[in-house]
């Protein structure tokens, strides 16, 4: 029998899924067209509170039908399997590919400050060696992910207080009145794209719901509890970038805490943070390579196409399904931009996201006084998270539409696929 998970370790996968490449590297992005220090703490302060009201309605769905596979088992069960295999396309294609690729990229571009190996070859490489650490059994992976998150809270941590405690000779920092008339704006929009991608993970436990102890109890205290703690933290993070780094030297860096810790530490002692950082994003690939292909399994089990994705190793591990999600994340790396990625990225997930969450109300129209786990404040949260949704798509497909017409595309392709996945007697 395969040993299961507590809601500790499944909380301590949310924050390794959660506190990733976004953290840092979206700053850069956001101060592009949004630079007031109130506005910028606004748009993670929302992207915190869209991820915890996500969190809360993931956990009723996810505790109603508990089952691995995310929002593919959800939407299939709350809507039609048309579009659970839609959602579940996504995420074998988009959903955990295409961060773990983004993950290795930034990983890449803070290793080449400090070491002479192309950043593709090194995104590549770490792609390949997490997905050999993952081949094994449930007990390595769990331990890696555990000792990795712990090593992410205390970098970031660390990070926070030398930020507090030393003295800055330049600064990002503007609290003047500007902030009236950035956050409403289409910019301050495109800019929330980059942070509410910065909180995804929120939902991570979701998607292994089989391995976890007692999920209609543990998975609500592992979703929001991993969420608050994530939400602190980023939000005290950039606000010290700003505070040890001038507005030129930090507008459209990938990799902004080099620019905080040659400003914090001196240039030896950036090179140090560089390393630590890059350890950071191995975290955050390993959580993504853990988790993803349970979804792959998912589908497998349901449709012929996929069949070949069953495959496990004598521990239970899919090991077809990690490196099938791997070779997909090479591919991106090899053929795709930082932001390109991120954003089409982001609106596809966005859609998926909105569905499950509204998924709530249907939920509760079947099983008014089900002994699932129910959210609070019914209807009010599932209503704002699908307000931000349709705030962050519609502001994306004005502003953005070569990437948001890549997203539609990637639904188009897998709705081919379906039309070609015969259901397998069992489904």
């Amino acid at each position: 029998m395969t040993k299961k998970i507590g809601w500790k370790v499944a909380a301590a996968l949310v924050v390794a899924n959660m506190i990733g490449t976004g953290v840092f590297t979206s700053l850069g992005f956001q101060l592009l067209d949004v630079q007031n220090t109130w506005s910028i703490g606004a748009l993670w302060v929302l992207g915190g509170v869209m991820a915890l009201v996500g969190a809360f309605c993931y956990a009723e769905v996810g505790s109603a039908y508990a089952r691995s596979g995310g929002e593919y088992v959800f939407l299939t069960k709350l809507y039609h399997p048309f579009v659970g295999y839609l959602a579940g396309w996504v995420s074998l294609i988009v959903g955990f590919a295409a961060p773990t690729a983004l993950a290795a990229m930034a990983l890449g571009a803070y290793l080449d400050n400090v070491v002479s190996i192309s950043p593709t070859a090194m995104a590549t490489g770490i792609v390949v060696l997490i997905s050999v650490i993952h081949s094994f059994n449930i007990e390595v992976s769990s331990r890696f992910q555990a000792f990795a998150t712990w090593f992410k809270v205390l970098l970031l941590v660390f990070l926070i207080m030398a930020g507090l405690f030393v003295t800055s000779e330049v600064s990002a920092l503007d609290f003047s009145v500007s902030w009236t008339g950035e956050i409403l704006t289409p910019t301050f929009a495109i800019a929330f794209v980059y942070v509410s991608y910065s909180y995804t993970g929120w939902n991570a436990a979701a998607y292994i719901l089989d391995e976890i102890e007692q999920p209609r109890q543990n998975l609500p205290k592992a979703l929001v509890r991993g969420t608050l703690v994530v939400t602190l933290l980023y939000v005290s993070l950039q606000m010290v970038f700003l505070k040890h780094g001038s507005l030129d030297a930090l507008q459209g860096q990938i990799d902004v805490g080099h620019v905080f810790a040659t400003e914090v530490f001196g240039a030896r002692g950036a090179s140090g943070i560089n390393f630590l950082i890059a350890f950071f994003l191995i975290s955050s690939i390993s959580a993504m390579i853990w988790v993803g292909p349970r979804v792959s399994m998912a589908m497998s089990e349901d449709y012929d196409l996929w069949r070949f994705l069953k495959r496990k190793n004598r521990n239970g591990i899919p090991v077809v399904a990690i490196w099938f999600q791997g070779i997909i994340s090479i591919f991106y790396i090899m053929t795709g931009t930082f932001e390109s990625v991120l954003l089409y990225c982001g609106f596809i997930l966005q859609l998926s996201s909105a569905l499950a969450v509204g998924g709530v109300f249907i939920l509760r129209k079947r099983n008014p006084s089900a002994t699932y786990y129910q959210s609070p404040f019914f209807p009010w949260l599932p209503l704002l998270f699908l307000m931000f949704s349709v705030w962050i798509l519609g502001y994306l497909i004005v502003n953005q539409p070569r990437e948001s017409l890549m997203g539609l595309a990637i639904l188009s392709v897998g709705a081919i696929t379906y039309l070609l996945s015969p259901k397998t007697e069992k489904a």
